[in-house]
């Protein structure tokens, strides 16, 4: 997939966020190693801490269809700046594709690229059990 359609694919995920509270639709495009894409959309309730984030959503769909070596992910939102993961959804990253690059747009479909490692310089990991 080129990065346009993986773009266009976290752009059409924006319409299927779950956000009556916060009103701030977020799509991710998760693109594996292998070349398989799982989307995913925020998904809000009403006690706040059960949501989900659209990036450890298409995570989540990937790593349980057996998935676990991601290549990159789009993140999409429609503000003005750009959309980039909450320190939970780094640290989800973290666990399985330290080497991911994180693709954040704004309402314009402007990307800023990041490697994971410049969003999370000193995520935890196993090396610390």
């Amino acid at each position: 997939m080129t990065r346009e359609e993986l773009k266009a694919a976290a752009i059409r995920m924006l319409d299927r966020a779950y956000c009556p509270y916060s009103h701030f639709p977020v799509g991710a495009a998760l693109e594996c190693a292998d070349g398989t894409v799982f989307t995913g959309c925020n998904i809000e309730n009403a006690a706040y801490s059960v949501g989900i984030c659209a990036e450890r959503t298409a995570m989540s769909k990937a790593i349980s269809e057996g998935h676990r070596d991601f290549a990159r992910i789009v993140i999409a939102g429609r503000s003005e700046d750009y959309c980039v993961p909450c320190g939970m959804c780094r640290q989800f990253m973290q666990e399985f594709s330290p080497q991911i690059e994180v693709i954040c747009l704004n309402g314009r479909g402007e990307e800023k690229a990041f490697p994971l490692k410049e969003l999370l310089p000193h995520g935890f990991d196993h090396s610390f059990l």
